[in-house]
């Protein structure tokens, strides 16, 4: 069953409409809008996606822009992107450069290091990490210790590919079960390990029944319960120091592009801050 994701586009809805895409050769989920005739351009990872879509949207229908081209990959994806000049994706070549960049907050630090941003501010924060299950919840999965059964399959996002996502994961994981979770992640017998994308892989994996469970951000599985809700449940792991958060700050590449800077503030603004906290996220402040 492949999974059905809503369009995800900050752009005018009275612009004509051409869609047209196949869900396993042509589908392009984490590029959105069009970078030709938009007037800003945000490279951002993807974890928080349904909060960025909306915040995007907003800003656009109060500055009646027509669209905002933007992003939402895993931060190597975009920091080579942002290295070279351009990406290629399948035949397709993009090479416009980004005014606004988001991601967690040790990334964009090193960025504004390498004066890649002029400006950075956190601005939101998770709320800690979820198990997310099929409807139902087949395996009677209720914490992380069931894991460790020998008939329960997890998902995790890839340790190269996606180095920052993993390695909340990991800790969390190692956080309530020790040495023994470190162990399964190790072997890998029972793990399917995501490619490049885990905030598409992991319910698609999950929905396929490849996995009986997948650890992935609270508010990612928020999501998936919300647009697919006869499909998914998820499991809120136990708030502590055990279970890992994740800071995201904002960087404004161009401090004389006017409608960055704009865009920049209203992400430390009430509406952007309410936005992400209908969608599972913490709202902070510098």
């Amino acid at each position: 069953m492949q999974l059905d994701w809503p369009g995800e586009n900050a752009d005018d809805p009275t612009l004509p409409r051409n869609r047209w895409f196949h869900p396993s050769s042509n589908c392009c989920l984490d590029f959105h809008g069009d970078p030709a005739a938009s007037a800003l351009r945000v490279f951002s990872d993807g974890n928080h996606h349904m909060a960025l879509e909306q915040t995007l949207e907003a800003f656009r229908t109060e500055h009646a822009l027509s669209s905002i081209f933007y992003c939402t990959t895993p931060p190597k994806v975009y920091l080579d992107w942002m290295e070279s000049g351009a990406i290629e994706i399948g035949n397709l070549r993009l090479g416009v450069a980004p005014d606004i960049v988001i991601g967690p907050d040790d990334i964009m630090e090193k960025l504004a290091s390498r004066d890649a941003v002029r400006r950075i501010s956190v601005f939101a924060q998770s709320r800690g990490n979820s198990l997310l299950v099929r409807k139902g919840n087949p395996k009677n999965i209720r914490d992380v210790r069931d894991l460790l059964s020998p008939e329960i399959r997890l998902f995790i996002s890839n340790p190269r590919t996606e180095s920052a996502s993993h390695a909340v994961y990991r800790q969390t994981l190692e956080g309530f079960a020790g040495d023994a979770i470190g162990d399964l992640l190790d072997a890998g017998d029972r793990v399917l390990f995501g490619e490049l994308i885990h905030h598409r892989e992991a319910p698609q994996a999950v929905a396929d029944g490849r996995v009986d469970a997948a650890v992935v951000y609270g508010h990612l599985a928020l999501r998936y319960t919300r647009i697919f809700p006869e499909i998914f449940e998820h499991i809120p792991l136990p708030e502590g120091e055990c279970n890992i958060t994740t800071r995201y700050a904002v960087g404004l590449v161009d401090e004389t592009h006017g409608m960055a800077s704009e865009l920049y503030r209203y992400f430390l603004e009430d509406e952007a801050a309410g936005i992400y906290r209908h969608h599972g996220l913490l709202p902070i402040r510098d």
